[in-house]
């Protein structure tokens, strides 16, 4: 994975807009590893492989980004994103880790299901 461009990811954001597509959401704050530090309160979401069709979407920030997605229904938002997968062209896979390198958010969009 590689850091954010925005305009790049701008880019993907508009080319996939008016498609149905499957999203996969998840957000933790130490879901995975408060085994090893009881002080951390463990909290965590999770969607995967919901189709949604967003109208519009932008990525703001000045790293870690945020990317909100507007779809007929309401929004879709994660902050926090600081990676992307370049080498994928066909899905947008985007991560927001910590300073550890853990992983504290994901969002992904795809085509076809994850």
């Amino acid at each position: 994975m590689q850091l954010i461009h925005p305009t790049e990811i701008q880019s993907q954001i508009d080319r996939l807009a008016g498609q149905d597509l499957y999203v996969h959401l998840e957000v933790t704050t130490g879901a995975y590893t408060s085994h090893l530090d009881s002080t951390r309160h463990p909290a965590s979401a999770f969607i995967s492989n919901a189709v949604v069709r967003y109208t519009q979407g932008s990525i703001s920030g000045t790293g870690p980004y945020r990317v909100g997605l507007k779809t007929t229904q309401g929004w879709i938002y994660a902050e926090g994103l600081t990676h992307v997968d370049e080498l994928d062209n066909e899905r947008l896979i985007m991560a927001g880790h910590d300073g550890q390198g853990k992983l504290m958010v994901a969002l992904q969009l795809s085509r076809e299901k994850f």
